[in-house]
């Protein structure tokens, strides 16, 4: 397609590039202008039906919205802004440069200027931040007909209209009820009769992870926001709360491989900012695993006197922390789902220590096997190496399980008690180990 609609507009046949964009999903239509060059691409936006546009400028990249509202007349982005959905026009706002927003914000009404400056007030990832004020609000007092002849008046420019918000005089939240209780309800009966009264909603300041939780929990839809006074300012619906997991887990994957986390896309994302990003946590990582030299250095003389012991300290290093790794990341996705609590500590604890003993035994049994009948190493050797290696993955694994729960109590991020920061801790553990017990076991002989 891409091909076809590039042939079509070097050859200036714009109608029949036309024809054949606008048969097109509005997502799809982003996706191509996207891999277009930013002439082109602004040539077909400007081909598309004004309704078209507008749905797919919501879809496009933040770099791209900057592009066309760059390129664009006044006119043409006082359309898009008064048919964007508000929570999609808060998005964009938040990511645009001072300056473009403030042409965009001359297109605006005075009331919906002062609605805007709210909504960008609100902290970065926030409920608040997330919301949409385009929700359909009804009075208990209300019957099923006003009601219907309400939404039906209404709905259209509604972000959502299948589930509907009961409120006071003072904008306090009631009640909610779905469009399927009032199409299928008697059109005499009382909203505040049909209404569900046990609703789950949350606080504007409330962290969008939190929020994303509440999504997986309760399965929901849509999610009433409310403030302090339990006023309802907003809702938040299934489409913004996909984009938050994706930028969640991006952001857990980034830390858990000590990487700064960063929302730009990496095609997009400068060299030097990339290497910034990942320097600080390599650098940390790289001076804490002077600890391992150091303790080789202590050691020499017992690396000395049995110079094959330095041929299992790759294997040892390595096995513990993959084994760290593997509980950390079990932990971590655990917490971040909710199917761990700080209080779980202990049962944890438990659990790991079990699982490392069984997975201990099995890798240490098969190691002495191998090192002491088929490569025909000495017996003390052989013990010493299997010894270390069973202590090594019990210990990675309770710290591994234990560290991000820490995390989580201290208020941190357990993402960054990852595989690089506990591989650097089992290292230097496995080494003191190896060593002590060879020193014990040489002087025994």
């Amino acid at each position: 397609m891409k091909e076809l609609i590039l042939t079509l507009l070097e050859a200036k046949k714009f109608g029949e590039a036309r024809k054949e964009i606008i048969e097109l999903n509005e997502v799809d239509i982003a996706e191509l202008l996207g891999e277009l060059e930013a002439d082109y691409a602004i040539i077909l936006f400007r081909m598309l039906p004004k309704d078209t546009a507008v749905d797919v400028f919501a879809y496009l990249s933040n770099e791209q919205q900057i592009d066309i509202i760059n390129r664009i007349t006044d006119k043409e982005i006082k359309h898009i802004i008064d048919e964007l959905y508000f929570d999609d026009m808060i998005d964009m706002l938040e990511e645009m440069p001072a300056s473009v927003v403030k042409r965009i914000l001359k297109h605006t009404r005075e009331e919906e200027r002062i609605l805007i400056n709210q909504f960008l007030n609100y902290p970065e990832n926030s409920a608040g931040s997330l919301m949409t004020i385009e929700y359909v609000g009804l009075k208990k007092e209300m019957v099923v007909k006003q009601a219907l002849a309400y939404i039906k008046r209404t709905g259209i420019d509604k972000e959502t209209i299948y589930t509907c918000y009961v409120t006071d005089d003072n904008q306090k939240l009631e009640g909610s009820i779905s469009l399927r209780k009032l199409v299928i309800s008697d059109e005499a009966v009382a909203i505040g009769e049909l209404m569900e009264t046990d609703v789950i909603y949350a606080h504007t300041h409330d962290d969008q992870e939190k929020i994303a939780q509440l999504f997986k929990k309760y399965d929901l839809m849509i999610l009433p926001v409310v403030d302090k006074e339990r006023r309802l300012t907003g809702i938040i619906t299934i489409d913004d709360i996909v984009d938050v997991i994706e930028q969640e887990d991006t952001e857990d994957f980034q830390k858990m491989a000590a990487i700064i986390p960063s929302e730009i896309q990496y095609l997009s994302t400068g060299v030097v900012t990339l290497a910034r990003n990942r320097i600080t946590w390599l650098l940390i990582l790289m001076i804490s695993a002077t600890f391992s030299g150091t303790i080789i250095r202590r050691f020499e003389d017992v690396l000395s006197s049995v110079v094959l012991l330095a041929a299992f300290i790759p294997m040892l290093m390595n096995t513990g922390g993959n084994a760290g790794a593997q509980s950390s990341t079990l932990v971590i996705r655990g917490l971040a789902l909710g199917k761990i609590e700080i209080s779980d500590v202990l049962r944890v604890i438990w659990k790991e220590f079990r699982v490392s003993v069984v997975v201990g035994m099995l890798l240490a049994g098969f190691n002495f096997l191998r090192i002491y009948f088929l490569e025909g190493m000495d017996v003390y050797i052989s013990l010493t190496v299997c010894g270390t290696l069973f202590v090594a993955i019990v210990f990675a694994k309770l710290v591994g399980g234990i560290l991000p729960i820490i995390a989580q109590r201290l208020k941190l991020d357990p993402a960054i008690m990852a595989s690089p920061l506990i591989t650097t801790i089992v290292d230097a553990v496995t080494l003191i180990v190896y060593f002590s017990l060879a020193s014990k076991i040489m002087g025994i002989v």
